[in-house]
This record gives structure tokens, sequence and C-alpha cells, in this order.
């Protein structure tokens, strides 16, 4: 553990918890950015918008009216701060966050971006891992697909093997009839 991670107190699971799926992106709204920098949204709000040019749509966007309604409906009303949102909030990827630092000029803001960055970066390496685990798992099955066929009909073998052993052994027990 280095320097920054020691002067940090921010809990793992916190960064992750404030970490949202949106269009398809991981994303961290402003007002959870915010809240783990220590400022106000506005300001941070206002940082951005001074400084537009350096969130391209990869790196952050506003959340439309619908996204906001989707969003807000998927944590019911016990929660007044996020449903009582009246503006769209910014959606920062981890680039947008690393960009953030760029333009928030505080200590603290500078070291929970590097804590979010590495957190981003644990959460995609794990990602990564479960598509290679999947991809194996997903190979084993193409490879294996037909063999449950394969020992149906090995299955099949056997019984017409064991009844025609039988009908053999019924054949030299029977009893003789004459001479």
């Amino acid at each position: 553990m280095d320097e920054t991670d020691s002067q940090i107190k921010i809990p793992e699971e916190l960064v992750i918890s404030k970490i949202y799926g949106l269009r398809g992106k991981q994303v961290m709204l402003d007002f959870d950015l915010a809240e783990l920098y220590g400022v106000p949204t506005k300001q941070l709000k206002r940082a951005v918008r001074r400084n537009i040019e350096r969130f391209p749509s990869d790196f952050m966007f506003e959340l439309t009216k619908e996204e906001l309604q989707n969003w807000r409906s998927q944590f019911g009303t016990s929660n007044f701060v996020k449903m009582g949102l009246r503006i769209a909030p910014f959606a920062f990827t981890d680039y947008g966050v690393l960009m953030l630092s760029s333009i928030l000029n505080s200590d603290r803001a500078t070291k929970v971006n590097i804590y979010i960055i590495r957190v981003f970066a644990k959460m995609r390496e794990m990602l990564l891992m479960h598509k290679e685990i999947q991809y194996k798992l997903d190979e084993l099955e193409r490879k294996y697909s037909d063999h449950d066929h394969k020992f149906l009909i090995v299955f099949e073998y056997l019984k017409q093997l064991e009844e025609t052993k039988k009908d053999h052994l019924k054949q030299v027990n029977r009893k003789r009839i004459g001479f």
C-alpha cells in the first residue's frame, strides 16, 4: 500500500456502490463525486462547465429526463436525496473522473481521483477475468456438447449387447426336447 492509499480513508465498497451502469458504460454521478471530493456539487458542475472542452461524450454526459426518471425509479421512494433531484446530473466515465483531477485544484480531489481510478481498473480486471472464464466454459461446452449423444448411443449398444447375451444364454440353457 503506498502513501496515497494510506491517506484516503474511503472504503472500496463505498466507491463501488456509487458506480452505475448507464448507456452501456460504468459511470459515477456528479453529486457522488462531489461528496467523495468534499466539495459542493454546484462547484464541481461549475468547474466542469468552465472546462467543457475537456469532457467529450465518452468522458462525461448529462442524463436525459427519461434516464433520470428511470434511474430514480430504481431507488424507490426511500432515498430522498436521490429522489429529489431536479437537475439532471453529469455522469462521468473513468476517463471523465481522471480528467476531473486536472480541473479540481485540491489535494483531496487528486488523491480521491487516484483511488477511484484504481477501483475502476480493479473492476475492469475482474470483468475481463470473468469474460475469460466464460469463454473457456463456452469452449468446453462446444467441445463436449455432442458427447451426451455419443454416450446415449454407447448405452443403447450395451443394452442391445446385454439382450443378445440373455437370448444366447436362454438358447444354451433351454430344456432339450428329444434325443
